[in-house]
Order: structure tokens, then C-alpha cells, then sequence
């Protein structure tokens, strides 16, 4: 019983060095790769915007992004010491609001492709290891809600029960984004199921449980990780999107909301200081996440650095 034990405990020495071992070598490949600074650079200043968002309301509540004006101010006013952004219709700041939605992306951009994510490599997990009838139940189920388009389906939603909350809206997005991933990690199993360390695993007396949370999961985590990159500019655009046509939670400041006031308004091609921060915001976000995700691809496949090498 003692050596068992003893055996145990080697075994996953083994397994967590070599797991660190592993992290080592993928971040020093991903260290080389000029996109993937770029992109970790780009998070990390979106990252800090974020955390200072909470520092503009407790220098002045004049500041706050969603009730803060500025008592001398009635309209718009361009750039100035006291509002370095200028204002808007309100005389709220803007960059007050640019960083309270820095934190709103990420809280949607992260949790609705955490969740989808999660969704996508259960039912993945599922349909690849066990058998046919499961797994043709589970991607016919993978394809009915895949050509579904996620933003109308969205928009229907929310002309049928009125503007919906920011959880409402990340929930319905890891609803409708899970099939891809699920198909990706399906594949992955597949072919992991018929390894030699599976079949020992098997005669060993390992459970179903144990062979797919022990030995399948871990082998296809990365894989998952890299696609919920890819998941956030999703989930960050159909956000965006939603605010923008009036149908976000008008209760939260976003840039999406943002780029709505400034249109709704009419201030649209009259206050390019309201007008391009948001946007801009949004197309650096995203693309941020973008080269995350390419320099992770390209840590987990040796295929496209021969390439690049070659190149």
C-alpha cells in the first residue's frame, strides 16, 4: 500500500515538471514572437485602463462615468485640463468613460468566452470519447445552434423583452458560441482516445471519469485556451454592437454605449474627440486579442514556426 502511494506521488512529480517544462518552452517560443509582444503590450495597457477606472470617481464624483457632470458644463465641449478628453451632451468626461468601458470589455469579453469555452470542451470532451449515438446527438445539436447568427438572434431577443442586462448578453453569447470549440476539442479526443497512454490507462482499471479528466483534459486544454482568445473579440464586438443599435444595458457605461450617445445625439461627425477614442478602443482591444491568440497558435504548433522559419 505504501509503495503504491509512493508510486502516486511520483507520478505526479512527473507530471507537473513536465508540465512546467512545457509552459517554459512554449512561453520562450512566445516570447520570440514580435505579434505576440505587441499584443501582450496592447492587454496590458487596456489592463491598466482598467484598473484606473476606479480612481476618477474618488478623486471628484464629478467624474463618474454614468452620473458625473460637470456643473459648469450643459453640452459638449472639446479636450481641456479639466476634462483632457472633452465632455459629452451632458458634460460628462469621457475619459472617464472610456476607462469605466475598458473594465466592462474585459468583465464580457472574458466571462462569455470563459463560459463558452467551458461549454465547448464538455460537450467536446463528451462527444469524442463516448460513442456514436452520443456523439451524433451532440453535434447535430453543435450544428442546429452554429448557423444560427449570434448577433440577430441577439437583436430578436432583445426587440421581444427590451434592452437586456450586461450578464443577459454574456450568457446568451456563451450560449451561441460553444459549438465551434466543441467540434475543435471533438476531433482532439478522437485522436487522443486511441493512444497507447489511453489504452494503459484502460487496463490499469481507470475509470471513464478519471481517463478523461486525467489524461484527455490536460491534452487538450491549450487548445481550448488558445480559442477563447479568439472568443473575446467576439463576445467584445457583438457587446459593442448591441449598445450601439440601443439595445445594451443603458445602466452601463461601454464604448459601444458611448459611440450610441454620440450618434443619437448628433454628434457624430461634430465631436471627433467623443467619437474616435470608443472606436478606436474596440479596434485595438480586439485586435490585442487577435495577436494573442496567432502567437499562441503558432506556440502550439510546430507546423507553422517551420514556416515561419522557413520564411
Amino acid at each position: 500500500m505504501v509503495s503504491v502511494h509512493t508510486e502516486d506521488l511520483k507520478s505526479q512529480r512527473l507530471r507537473k515538471s513536465h508540465w512546467f517544462a512545457h509552459f517554459r518552452e512554449g512561453w520562450a517560443i512566445y516570447r520570440q514572437n514580435l505579434v505576440g509582444r505587441i499584443g501582450m503590450v496592447l492587454l496590458g495597457f487596456f489592463a491598466l485602463m482598467a484598473l484606473f477606472s476606479f480612481v476618477p470617481p474618488l478623486i471628484d464624483p464629478m467624474y463618474h462615468p454614468m452620473t458625473g457632470v460637470d456643473p459648469e458644463i450643459t453640452s459638449s465641449v472639446g479636450p481641456s485640463l479639466r476634462h483632457w478628453l472633452g465632455t459629452d451632451f451632458m458634460g460628462r468626461d469621457i475619459l472617464s468613460q472610456l476607462l469605466a468601458g475598458a473594465r466592462v470589455a474585459f468583465m464580457i469579453g472574458v466571462s462569455a468566452a470563459f463560459m463558452s469555452i467551458f461549454l465547448g470542451t464538455a460537450v467536446g470532451l463528451v462527444a469524442g470519447y463516448k460513442g456514436k449515438a452520443v456523439d451524433t446527438v451532440l453535434m447535430r445539436l453543435a450544428d442546429m445552434i452554429m448557423v444560427m447568427p449570434t448577433l440577430l438572434v441577439v437583436l430578436i431577443m432583445a426587440s421581444l423583452f427590451g434592452q437586456l442586462s450586461i450578464w443577459t448578453i454574456v450568457l446568451i453569447i456563451a450560449l451561441f458560441r460553444w459549438p465551434g470549440v466543441s467540434r475543435v476539442i471533438r476531433a482532439q479526443t478522437l485522436s487522443l482516445k486511441q493512444r497507447p497512454f489511453i489504452d494503459a490507462a484502460r487496463v490499469a482499471g481507470a475509470s471513464h471519469f478519471r481517463i478523461i479528466f486525467r489524461h484527455i483534459m490536460p491534452n487538450v486544454l491549450p487548445l481550448a485556451f488558445l480559442y477563447m482568445t479568439f472568443r473575446v473579440t467576439s463576445a467584445i464586438t457583438i457587446e459593442a454592437a448591441l449598445a450601439f443599435l440601443g439595445f445594451g444595458d443603458p445602466g452601463t457605461v461601454s464604448w459601444g454605449m458611448m459611440l450610441q450617445w454620440v450618434w443619437k445625439t448628433g454628434h457624430m461627425f461634430k465631436a471627433l474627440y467623443w467619437l474616435l477614442p470608443p472606436g478606436i478602443c474596440i479596434s485595438l482591444i480586439t485586435l490585442a486579442f487577435y495577436m494573442l491568440g496567432r502567437a499562441m497558435d503558432e506556440v502550439l504548433d510546430p507546423r507553422l514556426r517551420k514556416e515561419e522559419e522557413a520564411g
